[in-house]
Formats: C-alpha cells, structure tokens, sequence
C-alpha cells in the first residue's frame, strides 16, 4: 500500500484526543496544500446515529481485548481513487494507518444484526472539499456547564470555516435529505464504498 507520497504519516498529523472532527478537518486541509489534485477523491466520514451511541472495535480508547468503545459519534478520513482502492485514515484506530476499506469496516463496524436497533450506526459521508468548507466548531460541546473543559482543545484557533460558529450538530445529525453529504446505513455504505476485486474485475471485462 504505497500511500507516502499522497498522505501524511500519522506521526505528522494534528491530532488532539476526542476531537476527531477537528482531526480530519487538519488532515483534509493538509491534503488540499500537499496534493490539491487527490482533494476529489477525499471524505469526511462521521459515524452516528440518533440516540448517539454508536459501538465501534479496535479503538484506542476501547476496552477488552476487542477494543470496543461507545462513542456519542466518531469521525475518520477516507480516499477513493478506484473502485477496489478505497482506504480509511483513522487516527483513533489500532489498525494500520491508513487501512483498507473492507478490513476498516470489518473490523471497526462488525455487523448491525447483532446489536440492539438503537446501536445500528449510519454513516454521513462528505466530500472533504465540503467539509473544509461547512464545518465549524466553537468547542461548546466539550465544555462543563461551568465553562470548564471536558478535555483539553487544541492550541490552534476554533476552525471557523462559514458565518455559522459551530455546525458540528448539522454533521452528527443522521437524518436522510438533512445536512452536507450522503447518509448510508452500514450495508448501504459498504455497498458504495467496496467493489470486490472479483467485482471489479468482471465490471471490466464487460
């Protein structure tokens, strides 16, 4: 997987626990100055669903030897050069950075049919030339009812990217036909996002 000249090494991200927005903010702007002609193919992918409890496996802030964590919602980078290419960037995971598609969501989403309906996650995928541009955050989420900070910002200025101040709910929100990008349940994303080699192969040969 020969991603070094096109992504940043994990090393050389911004990263800042619990603001995985911010995170992949960092990451899109970073591709845009680096290599703007891959921009296209960029996403801004954020996990949720309404009752905001979504369980995810192989995270660092996971627990037991599967790693699995409930996040309110969760957020990660995808580039989509090709049909069978897709790979994820996610600075939270314990798998390879970046990892490929079918492995990410194998691992990272398991399968809805095992978990309660409140638990099924749904995915908003945006493309990162939108999110760049739409996404605003004045960290008022991350703040006790005392101004106090649940967990540390990072040093960098909010990302004020519109006239809106803080359009992290539009984002989250799961709801089809509301907000920036496409919403996908777990097999509607993988059904738009993974083309088997077989597939793929047979698509060609057509």
């Amino acid at each position: 997987m020969n991603t070094d000249l096109l992504f940043p090494k994990i090393a050389d991200c911004s990263y800042v626990s619990c603001y995985c927005e911010e995170n992949v903010w960092k990451l899109c702007e970073q591709v845009k100055k680096t290599r703007i002609d891959e921009l296209s193919k960029c996403y801004a992918v954020f996990v949720s669903n309404e009752g905001r409890t979504v369980p995810l496996w192989r995270q660092k802030a996971g627990r037991g030897d599967d790693q699995v964590v409930i996040w309110d919602y969760h957020v990660f980078f995808m580039h989509n050069p090709s049909p069978n290419r897709c790979l994820v960037f996610d600075l939270d995971t314990t798998l390879p950075f970046p990892t490929y598609f079918h492995k990410y969501v194998t691992e990272t989403f398991r399968s809805d049919l095992a978990l309660r309906q409140e638990h099924h996650r749904f995915f908003r995928v945006i493309p990162a030339e939108t999110y760049l541009a739409e996404f605003s955050s004045d960290r008022r989420h991350m703040r006790r009812p005392d101004g106090s900070w649940i967990k540390p910002p990072p040093s960098y200025p909010p990302i004020q990217s519109c006239s809106n101040a803080h359009t992290l709910g539009d984002f989250i929100c799961m709801s089809p036909g509301k907000g920036p990008g496409t919403v996908y349940s777990l097999s509607e994303f993988v059904q738009n996002f993974y083309k088997s080699p077989n597939a793929v192969a047979q698509q060609n040969n057509k």
